[in-house]
């Protein structure tokens, strides 16, 4: 009796490159971008729940899709940290 061919799982489509440390992605008229806790270097302020996010939290970073850059290191850009279940769960 013939041998059958192996069946090989379908590959997943390769993960998008990061960065500059996190992942970038488009949510409802945002760019978000995960940091990394050993990226989180600075401290800085939730405006979901006005409290700080230390250094070394995971946390992303999210600006208005509107502006049209993708470096968020653009001065323009209105880039807010938010601990990433603030983000997760605001309206």
């Amino acid at each position: 009796m013939a041998r059958r061919p192996r069946r090989h799982p379908a590959r997943p489509a390769p993960a998008p490159p990061p960065l500059r440390g996190g992942w970038v992605r488009e949510e409802g008229g945002w760019i978000v971008r995960s940091i990394s806790g050993t990226a989180a270097t600075k401290a800085y302020r939730c405006p979901g729940c006005q409290q700080e996010i230390l250094p070394g939290t995971p946390h992303v970073v999210a600006w208005p899709a509107e502006d049209g850059a993708d470096d968020p290191d653009d001065a323009n850009l209105e880039r807010r940290h938010w601990h990433t279940g603030c983000w997760r769960r605001r309206v």
